[in-house]
């Protein structure tokens, strides 16, 4: 998906949302467990549920690589199944370099040798340029490089003093030399919404991938206030909340309940920001 369909999409839905698909065996309503493939099952009726609300579907490629085979043909088979008008994001965080950078990517982005090719990879950049490279080489796909997360550990690393200020400010700078706004976005918590202006400074046109609304405590007001540009530039992450908001028979409307709510703040902070 190219930057300006990703933007016609915002406008058409009237929503920024992404459903994170962090799909754990143990979670899914007891029901489902006796379908071949219940996490697929689950995924299935959450996408059919929430398509028409959000722009990013975002599968955590965690939660499918630790049921070994069976989880990687429930990844392959709900990345078939997700909507080709939405930004398919594997949420995979790898960071690594040379050949292996390579075969993270062709595991990712190239159907004929995985079975799978999305949109967009989480990358962790701590190994420089040498671990962000081999994904650009694919045409037509983003990278999302972790710049400042909302977790308790993001002191340790991401706020030390460089001479471009903080480190994680460095990143978004020097990743800005390696791709344009159309191949690269960044990761930024929800819970930092101060710290986007800031951050904006430094990226002014790239897309962000905010998780931390609602689970985490991140304010969606916040958010836009200091992050949204003319183009929105915000895709704001919702796993937890939206797909477990009931392990009953009735989990997919919650869900689809849940992502509603969300999409109408969205196209308030939309209209109010002029974008649509």
């Amino acid at each position: 998906m190219s930057r300006s369909q990703l933007i016609g999409q915002i406008k058409q839905k009237k929503s920024f949302l992404c459903v994170g698909l962090d799909t754990d065996i143990t979670r899914i309503p007891e029901f489902l467990k006796s379908y071949p493939d219940p996490i697929f099952e689950f995924n299935k009726r959450i996408i059919d549920a929430t398509q028409d609300l959000c722009v990013s579907y975002k599968p955590n490629a965690a939660f499918y690589e630790s049921r070994g085979v069976k989880g990687l043909q429930s990844l392959i088979s709900t990345w078939q199944y997700l909507p080709k008008d939405t930004l398919n994001i594997i949420d995979a965080k790898r960071g690594d370099i040379g050949n292996t950078s390579d075969m993270y990517a062709k595991a990712f982005f190239d159907e004929d040798a995985s079975g799978m090719s999305f949109d967009a990879i989480t990358i962790t950049p701590y190994m420089g340029n040498d671990s962000v490279t081999p994904y650009l080489k694919y045409d037509g796909k983003w990278i999302i490089l972790l710049a400042l997360t909302s977790s308790v550990g993001s002191k340790d690393f991401q706020y030390l003093e460089t001479e471009d200020g903080h480190l994680y400010e460095t990143v978004i700078k020097k990743a800005n030399t390696w791709a344009g706004a159309d191949k690269l976005m960044f990761v930024v918590g929800a819970t930092k919404s101060t710290e986007f202006t800031d951050i904006r400074k430094h990226a002014p046109d790239n897309f962000l991938l905010v998780p931390g609304v609602g689970a985490q405590g991140g304010s969606l007001e916040d958010v836009c206030q200091y992050g949204m540009t003319k183009d929105c530039g915000l895709l704001v992450n919702s796993s937890r909340g939206i797909i477990y908001a009931s392990n009953g028979e009735d989990f997919a409307d919650a869900a689809r309940a849940e992502a509603l709510k969300l999409q109408q703040q969205m196209q308030v902070e939309l209209e109010k920001a002029g974008v649509i």
